[in-house]
């Protein structure tokens, strides 16, 4: 099923993703890879597609991005 959201922005943590993404020096590619290794599967152009807030993010995707980040959920709804 397709998932609708009215607006530009499909999500609101993308912007913390790449941030927390490139502290730690971490390529789209190198995330998607660890994220695989949690069974979290979003390949290098979906991160991409969050980032730039154009993709939706699931809990699970979330949550396995907190994992493989390091960092607290709720941290990624703070600017």
């Amino acid at each position: 099923m397709a998932r609708i959201i009215d607006g530009e922005k499909m999500n609101m943590v993308g912007k913390q993703v790449r941030k927390f993404r490139t502290e730690q020096k971490m390529s789209q590619h190198q995330l998607s890879a660890k994220l695989e290794t949690i069974a979290v599967y979003i390949c290098r152009g979906s991160i991409s597609r969050i980032e730039d807030q154009t993709r939706t993010v699931s809990d699970i995707e979330l949550w396995g991005l907190s994992r493989i980040l390091d960092k607290p959920i709720q941290s990624f709804f703070e600017d």
